[in-house]
């Protein structure tokens, strides 16, 4: 990889700090024109060297495990982050486990949800979107508190929302860098890089589940759907709500 001098990052964007935020797009800009040709993992050695102190956000899903090795092979001390949102699948739990110590990871943080609003355990099916921001996106947004930025496996090909993904951007509300990798990857490249590098695929997987979330909140996939057809099915929810566009949860026809 081709040495670059490092891009200096300000401080976290302050709430109408128009300034600090026009910089901040600014560095990514830069960010994604040095990488914009560069391999999944140069991006991933360039976002450790160049966005300040970072972490991985894994679900531990699908095809986690890509990321999972490539930050293994990369920096094994990079925090990675794990959020358990009480109503995972045993398989995912399980299977966290295992790829974890498999790929010796030094840092993983797993952060428990406090789901004492939702006693019963029916919020998803009153309001998902609460439900998500109690078990997930709260959760996380504190266990990255003091982060500069984060990376994320998001992909194109995952949604119409995900079509015009770059390799760098602002997360809206916090300032922080979201850094996708993989963001042009095709479902063929993961399948050969997981093959060539013999990793474990999650069980679910093999069952219809090509993308999974919270076991009440995600179904099997048919063949022909969007991968992330199951997740939230017969609903106009498209995320859980991590990711967000000009600060509102992604949904199905929300302009990107």
């Amino acid at each position: 990889m081709v040495q670059h001098p490092p891009l200096h990052f300000a401080e976290k964007t302050p709430p109408g700090g128009s300034l600090a935020a026009a910089a901040r797009q600014a560095q990514v800009a830069a960010l994604n024109a040095r990488y914009r040709h560069h391999a999944a993992t140069d991006v991933l050695r360039g976002a450790i060297h160049d966005a300040g102190r970072i972490a991985l956000v894994s679900s531990f899903g699908a095809d986690s495990v890509v990321l999972l090795h490539m930050v293994a092979v990369t920096d094994r001390d990079l925090p990675v982050i794990f959020v358990d949102t009480g109503m995972l699948f045993t398989e995912t739990l399980v299977y966290q486990q295992e790829v974890a110590e498999r790929l010796g990871l030094r840092d993983l943080r797993i952060i428990h949800a406090d789901a004492g609003r939702d006693t019963d355990g029916t919020l998803h099916r009153r309001d998902p979107d609460a439900c998500c921001a109690l078990r997930k996106t709260r959760p996380l947004q504190a266990a990255l508190e003091g982060f500069d930025g984060w990376i994320t496996g998001r992909k194109r090909f995952q949604a119409g929302s995900r079509a015009a993904l770059d390799f760098f951007e602002v997360e809206d509300g916090t300032g922080r860098i979201k850094i996708n990798p993989l963001a042009h990857w095709a479902v063929e490249d993961l399948r050969t890089y997981m093959e060539e590098n013999r990793l474990p695929r999650h069980p679910l997987v093999a069952r219809g589940y090509p993308s999974i979330g919270c076991a009440p909140c995600t179904t099997p996939v048919t063949p022909g759907e969007d991968p992330r057809a199951g997740r939230w099915r017969g609903q106009t929810k498209e995320e859980c709500g991590i990711h967000f566009v000009n600060g509102r949860i992604v949904r199905t026809g929300t302009p990107t």
